[in-house]
């Protein structure tokens, strides 16, 4: 097992090298001068030529590529020139907000779509497996914005059960934390269900036919545990599989939901910066995000190896 690791770990370096590789060229390999694209419409040549040597990109391009890196070796992400404030500090005050609502979400969905799946593969061809196939087209098929706006319309202006925008930290108390939740999760988790629960339906209707799930009921055993032990257990590989690739659109929507509810997190971080053109931000946004789906496809490849020990060899 350790050894499977080891060889997945090192399998991720020249991907992070990739990704680092891009986000150090969006800036230098822009059309027009990145310092005249920072500095705006309105900037002199002097404070164009400032921002160029605090920049360093009057160095060639290869030493900016390393001394850039090894900055980002020791934490430092540069300054945001929108914000007065270094970038670190930025992610920080941001993180917990996305953080908080990429969890919920996660959580929410595999709680509801793995039991929406079994169901619906075990009553394969009922009106209770049509409905949840209507549901995943319907979640596929509207954009999160209009989700969101519909949620907001009902629940927040129309019932005015729960709050319409904005984010209390977790710190400040458990209830206004959960109240300004709730919406963003339900919003983002839409699309996020449709997609896991389709999945486990098709892959148990696969796993259902099987020899040894008829084995398990010959022999007496209760519905519930042939579908939860025998026949989910052996279905899951294509599961997390999809749990795990769905963490793209989980960060994708994470940037509209968080716009939609004025939520101050890494997603309407990335929007304000490319907004004002803020280099620095995105280019540390683009390379938070990546390690995190990196790290995401990590540990699905280690879940692999504990549910079929046989993916390790």
């Amino acid at each position: 097992m350790f050894a499977f690791i080891l060889r997945r770990l090192l399998a991720t370096i020249p991907v992070l090298i990739t990704v680092a590789l891009f986000a150090f060229l969006l800036l230098r390999l822009t059309p027009s001068d990145p310092a005249a694209i920072i500095a705006g419409d309105t900037a002199t040549a002097e404070q164009v030529a400032g921002i160029r040597a605090k920049l360093g990109l009057d160095e060639p391009i290869y030493t900016q590529f390393f001394i850039w890196t090894g900055k980002l070796l020791h934490g430092d992400f540069g300054e945001s020139f929108y914000f007065k404030k270094t970038v670190a500090e930025l992610i920080a005050d941001r993180v917990e907000p996305t953080l908080a609502l990429a969890l919920c979400t996660i959580v929410l969905a595999i709680l509801v779509a793995v039991p929406l799946g079994v169901i619906a593969a075990r009553l394969h061809g009922s009106w209770i497996d049509r409905l949840m196939m209507g549901f995943s087209v319907l979640g596929f098929s509207v954009p999160v914005f209009v989700i969101g706006y519909c949620l907001l319309y009902v629940f927040a202006r129309e019932l005015r059960w729960l709050p319409s925008n904005g984010y209390n930290r977790l710190a400040d108390g458990f209830g206004p934390w959960a109240q300004h939740i709730i919406l963003p999760t339900l919003t983002l988790s839409v699309v996020y269900i449709a997609l896991i629960a389709r999945m486990t339906r098709a892959s148990m209707l696969e796993v259902l036919s099987e020899d040894y799930v008829r084995t398990a009921r010959a022999k007496g055993q209760i519905e519930r545990r042939v579908l939860f032990r025998h026949a989910l257990r052996n279905a899951a590989v294509p599961i997390v599989t999809v749990i795990g690739l769905g963490i793209a659109l989980l960060i994708g929507g994470v940037v509209v939901t968080e716009s939609v509810y004025s939520i101050p997190g890494l997603g309407r971080l990335t929007v304000e910066a490319v907004l004002a053109r803020d280099f620095p931000v995105i280019q540390a946004v683009i390379l938070l995000f990546s390690v995190v789906y990196v790290m995401i496809n990590l540990a699905v490849d280690v879940i692999y190896s504990v549910l079929d020990p046989r993916i390790r060899y």
